[in-house]
């Protein structure tokens, strides 16, 4: 039998703006920029002011708490509408563009636009000519369509059958659509349409032995071909044995198939969009000061519409609105929310960004004057959130995805983060330092006799860093270096 009670909860929840400030607050400059777009399309109530004349610089906002009051803006649900609030809010709107003024003679700077046909179009247009049917034209098209970026096509065979059949009503066999397949393979570049690293570097070398058929392509052939697993594991006195060949024309050969390419699309001009960096802050030296700066040159100047406000009081006059009318007065109502509460989250999504980005500048500022990695500080996302009083997740948000400019390039906001490590003097140093030293370390070694990760460990030893050699094993893995036997070279 069911029972009914009454149960009292203390639950925490976040206002719609605050929803809105966070998800605001992940994007980086490009997506910002995209989402101010979009939102001056979608609500007129918000108006780009950059037009008009605007004395606010739209950094001169004090955020004592990390969300401000958003009870002002709960739109009412009355008959019997109070407008007094709208009137009377001479909000002067933000700016976005906190360096430059918005002047014409500004130039901004713009994204190119990459406008080149993509390499399937390309694949679909070269492949037509050795075509015979129309048939034969549908495979190829879903074929293309299925290889990935890299140039590979990963999905079997007997998976594409069944795309075809179910998604175009088209019959067809595995063998039909091998046939096809390497059609697609003879094209340019060598390589695509391959589904497996060993069939791309297979149909390189095909390739190049059609114009120059040497004893070393068919060496390499007879590599990758047959003992492809010795070979990936670096296993060369293995192979010396089993093809009977010398070191030097094994080193040759080798030599060749290192100059292929594992990645056949990477080389087409279209195989995949460019992807251009727009950094989100923007830090500079001046006479031995850091200043620091967001980078909103191309984002307009967002203002609450005054024309929607002149409605407003267009009503006030009216004594005896119509349901209409009253209906007409919640909708503009509804836009002015809108509005001012994604001017207010931009507002703070400014300030939140800049107290921390100026905080990181503090704590590596030694980094920042000298470029030098092994200057970083030992930094987590817990100190800057304890110097700014702001919460964990709230800096996790602001270094996710964005880039910082400096006089010595371009950085994700993440690298200046790194855990600490104690010295046998007892200074705490970033590991990042003991990165820089792994790194040297393994550019200077022998490749014929590649320092192993204990011998690694007794170096850092030897400089005072005193840590496991599993440390040093998870270390070189996050700088993608292999282990030594991978390292390993031919005289």
């Amino acid at each position: 039998m069911l029972k009914q009670s009454l149960s009292q909860k203390l639950l925490q929840k976040l206002s719609p703006q605050q929803i809105q400030f966070i998800k605001l607050l992940e994007l980086n400059t490009l997506n910002f920029e995209q989402k101010v777009e979009e939102e001056l399309i979608e609500n007129p109530a918000l108006e780009n002011g950059k037009d008009e004349a605007d004395t606010d610089n739209g950094d001169e906002y004090d955020y004592g708490d990390e969300f401000s009051d958003t009870e002002s803006f709960e739109s009412s649900q009355e008959d019997s509408i109070d407008i007094s609030d709208y009137l009377n809010d001479d909000d002067g709107g933000v700016r976005l563009n906190d360096q430059y003024s918005g002047s014409d003679d500004d130039e901004k700077e713009f994204i190119p636009i990459n406008a080149s046909i993509s390499f399937r179009d390309r694949l679909l247009e070269s492949v037509k000519q050795s075509l015979q049917t129309d048939h034969e034209y549908l495979l190829a098209d879903q074929l293309i369509g299925t290889i990935e970026d890299d140039g590979y096509l990963r999905r079997p065979l007997r998976s594409i059958v069944n795309d075809l059949l179910f998604s175009a009503n088209v019959r067809t066999t595995e063998e039909e659509l091998e046939k096809v397949l390497m059609k697609i393979q003879d094209l340019e570049p060598p390589g695509i349409g391959a589904r497996s690293l060993q069939e791309c570097l297979l149909l390189q070398i095909n390739h190049r032995a059609k114009y120059k058929n040497t004893a070393i392509t068919k060496l390499a052939a007879s590599i990758i071909e047959n003992h492809m697993e010795d070979f990936s594991k670096k296993h060369y006195e293995r192979l010396m044995k089993k093809l009977d060949v010398t070191e030097d024309f094994l080193k040759e050969a080798i030599i060749f198939i290192s100059k292929l390419n594992p990645k056949p699309a990477g080389s087409a001009s279209g195989g995949r969009q460019t992807d251009y960096i727009i950094p989100d802050f923007i830090v500079k030296e001046s006479y031995g000061e850091l200043e620091v700066e967001l980078n909103n040159r191309n984002t307009p100047v967002l203002k609450v519409s005054a024309d929607y406000m002149e409605t407003l009081k267009g009503y006030e006059k009216s004594k005896n609105p119509d349901k209409g009318t009253k209906d007409a007065v919640q909708f503009i109502k509804q836009k002015l929310d809108s509005a001012k509460w994604f001017v207010d989250s931009v507002k703070q999504r400014q300030n939140t960004l800049l107290v921390t980005m100026r905080c990181i500048v503090e704590i590596q500022k030694k980094y920042f004057l000298s470029g030098d990695e092994t200057h970083l500080r030992p930094m987590i996302l817990k100190d800057i959130a304890e110097k700014v009083h702001l919460d964990v997740s709230t800096i996790s948000r602001v270094a996710s995805s964005k880039y910082v400019e400096t006089d010595f390039g371009i950085f994700l906001l993440k690298h200046f983060f790194s855990e600490g490590i104690v010295t046998s003097s007892g200074e705490e140093v970033s590991n990042k330092e003991v990165k820089k030293i792994l790194s040297t370390a393994i550019d200077a070694e022998n490749k014929q006799k590649p320092l192993t990760d204990g011998r690694l460990q007794e170096l850092l030893k030897a400089k005072g860093y005193n840590i496991a050699r599993r440390t040093v094993a998870k270390y070189r893995e996050q700088l993608n270096i292999p282990v030594a036997r991978l390292r390993k070279e031919l005289k």
